[in-house]
Order: structure tokens, then C-alpha cells, then sequence
């Protein structure tokens, strides 16, 4: 039984996985590299790297609890200005990016399983930007609701999703009334979200809105790691179990049902998985486009469409191109800080276009 476990693991993490992988992290490990060395306060690389491995913080539980947790340092500990600006600001800038890539990576692996449509994702199924209404309207009319934001951004997504399968169905959906359908939702929660705006009568708010509507992630600290990284450690360990569900979705409804598949319960919990996973990226960083578009393919591209190999692939390429995307998005204009989603939004609406291109068959209306 051993024997056939490690066979298991060696089937999935072949060669092609473990170089994607290594890749991906080395990307990560660079970008959080450049995002602790530059900023409004300089620092050289050591300075910067010092700091990040600063014994004072590393070998102090006590420490990194008041850090993570918000709470106040030992008297008995003084830091240094480098390690303060770095472990308060730019350290959970790197962490929030990772959690967020994988999140809406891997949603929008299992939407493309669970649709069997190759340009499903939570953003052009309109989830993203039901979950974003959701988290705006509870920023501008309900903010002392504010700390409730990842389950509204959950019920959000889900309303969004369920409005677009239902105008979709027809005896059935195809990929291009679903993608019609995400588009016309969307379209009408960004609209909603818009009109918010005449509602806030603080200027703060809705600068803050604004950055949720393109994404960003200025500002971003430990209380957005912990917001996100709840939800993360239920969604990745049950997205790679359900590996094997999701493959079975890819070879048709028929197929699924003559191997034993209740798939409508399994398409509702996928989906919910889904939705769940996007909710909580957007919840901390806003609406950041297209990830969960361009990283399955990426994925699929290079190992295969087993999905035991694509959601691991997602687990790592999505922070890739997230902490990638937000090293472009602060460095770009410096000192001015462009939103990551719009960095996104120039990487995946070319391919997005690319992909409607390449099919040769989208679907009757």
C-alpha cells in the first residue's frame, strides 16, 4: 500500500510540475525580495534581508505573536526602524499577494472543471464582481458590518453566480451564454457598484472603494493575512482532494453519473469551494482580474489537464503572478502606486481575447 502511495506521488509531482514549481517559487522569493528592499523608507538589499531575518523577531515567539496578531511588542524589546517598517508593512504585503494568487487560481481551476468551459472564471462569471458589491455595500452603508466582510464577499459571490447560471440555462448551459451571462451581471453589479459612491460622504470611503473596485493592495497588513489565510487553509487541502471529482467532471455529465457521481451535489459544492476561494481574495485585495483566467492555462499548458497536477499548479503559479504583478505595480511609477488588478487586467485581457480566438467553436446561444 506504501508502495502504491508513492507511486501516486510520483505520477503527480513529474518532472514538468516540479520545474513549474521550483519556477513559481523563485519568482515569489524574488518579488518578496524587491518588495522588502524598495519603498518610501530606503533600505539597501542586507539592510532589507537583515531585517526580514532579524533574530529579535524570528526566535521570539512573544514577538511574532505581537506582530501577527496585532498586539504589543515585550517592553523588554526595541526594534530597529528597518525591521519594524519591514515586518509591519512590506512583509504582509508579500503574504496577502501569495494568498490571494492561490485563491482565485484555484477557483478558477474549478470553475473551468465545472463548467467544462476553458474561459470560466470568477471574474468573467460576474463572481468577482458580485462579491464586490457585496463588500461595498457593506464598506458605505453598513461599515460597522466591516469585520463580517469575507462572508458578505462569500454571499455576494454566490448571489452573483447562481443569477448568472439561471440566465444561462436553457435545457442546459454552453460555454457562450455563460460567458454572456457573466458579463451582463458583472456589468450590473459594477454599475451598482458605481452608484454607490454617491452614498459615501466620507472621502476616505470611497477612496478605499476605489481601490476595491480595481484591486489593490496598498495599505494591506497582518489583519488581511489572517483574514484570508481562515478560509485558504480549508480551500486548498479540499480543492487537491477533489482532484479527482473535477477530472471526472472534464469527461461529460454521462460519464460522471455511469461511475457513481451525484453531479449536480458535486457541481454545487465545487462551485461553493469556488466562490468561497474567490470571496476571500477579494475580501482583503478588491476585485484582481483575470488570475483566475490566465493561471489554469499557464498550468494545463505545461503539465497536462490532470487535475491532481492542476490545482497543485495553481497553489504556486497564482502567487507567482500576483506578487509579480504587484512588484510591477509599485515599482512601474514609482512613487506612485498603481492598483495590481489593473496590471492584471493588461496581462489577461489580451489573453482573454487570445483564447476566444483560438477556439474554433464557442457554442450556440
Amino acid at each position: 500500500m506504501m508502495e502504491d502511495f508513492e507511486t501516486g506521488i510520483r505520477k503527480t509531482f513529474d518532472g514538468s510540475l516540479a520545474a513549474l514549481v521550483l519556477a513559481s517559487t523563485c519568482i515569489v522569493v524574488l518579488g518578496a525580495l524587491v518588495q522588502v528592499s524598495f519603498g518610501a523608507y530606503s533600505t539597501t538589499l542586507a539592510q532589507a534581508w537583515n531585517a526580514v531575518f532579524d533574530p529579535k523577531v524570528v526566535t521570539n515567539p512573544e514577538v511574532l505573536s505581537a506582530l501577527l496578531f496585532g498586539n504589543e511588542l515585550p517592553e523588554n524589546v526595541t526594534l530597529s526602524d528597518e525591521t519594524t517598517i519591514i515586518w509591519s508593512i512590506r512583509l504582509p504585503r508579500v503574504f496577502v499577494a501569495v494568498l490571494v494568487g492561490a485563491n482565485l487560481a484555484i477557483s478558477g481551476a474549478i470553475f473551468q472543471a465545472v463548467t467544462r468551459n476553458e474561459l470560466a472564471s470568477p471574474y468573467i462569471l460576474g463572481v468577482s464582481h458580485g462579491a464586490g458589491l457585496a463588500v461595498l455595500l457593506t464598506l458605505v452603508v453598513f461599515s460597522g458590518l466591516s469585520l463580517f466582510l469575507p462572508l458578505f464577499a462569500a454571499l455576494g459571490g454566490i448571489a452573483a453566480f447562481l443569477v448568472v447560471y439561471a440566465i444561462a440555462w436553457k435545457g442546459g448551459t454552453s460555454p457562450i451564454r455563460l460567458v454572456l451571462a457573466g458579463f451582463i451581471v458583472g456589468t450590473i453589479c459594477y454599475s451598482f457598484q458605481r452608484g454607490l459612491f454617491f452614498f459615501a460622504q466620507d472621502i476616505g470611503v470611497v477612496q478605499t472603494a476605489l481601490a476595491w473596485t480595481t484591486g489593490s493592495l496598498t495599505g494591506v497588513g497582518w489583519e488581511q493575512v489572517r483574514i484570508v489565510l481562515i478560509p485558504t487553509l480549508f480551500v486548498v487541502p479540499v480543492g487537491l482532494l477533489a482532484s479527482r471529482q473535477l477530472n471526472l467532471l472534464l469527461l461529460g455529465e454521462r460519464t460522471a453519473r455511469s461511475l457513481g457521481m451525484s453531479v449536480e451535489r458535486v457541481r454545487f459544492a465545487l462551485s461553493a469551494l469556488a466562490i468561497l476561494a474567490a470571496s476571500a481574495a477579494i475580501s482583503v485585495a478588491g476585485i484582481v482580474s483575470f488570475v483566475g483566467l490566465i493561471v489554469p492555462h499557464i498550468v494545463r499548458n505545461v503539465v497536462g489537464s490532470d487535475y491532481r497536477k492542476v490545482v497543485l499548479g495553481c497553489l504556486f503559479v497564482g502567487p507567482a503572478l500576483v506578487v509579480g504583478a504587484d512588484v510591477g505595480a509599485r515599482l512601474a511609477l514609482s512613487p506612485v502606486q498603481v492598483p495590481v488588478g489593473i496590471v492584471t487586467g493588461l496581462l489577461g485581457g489580451p489573453y482573454f481575447l487570445y483564447l476566444m480566438r483560438k477556439r474554433k467553436k464557442l457554442g450556440e446561444l
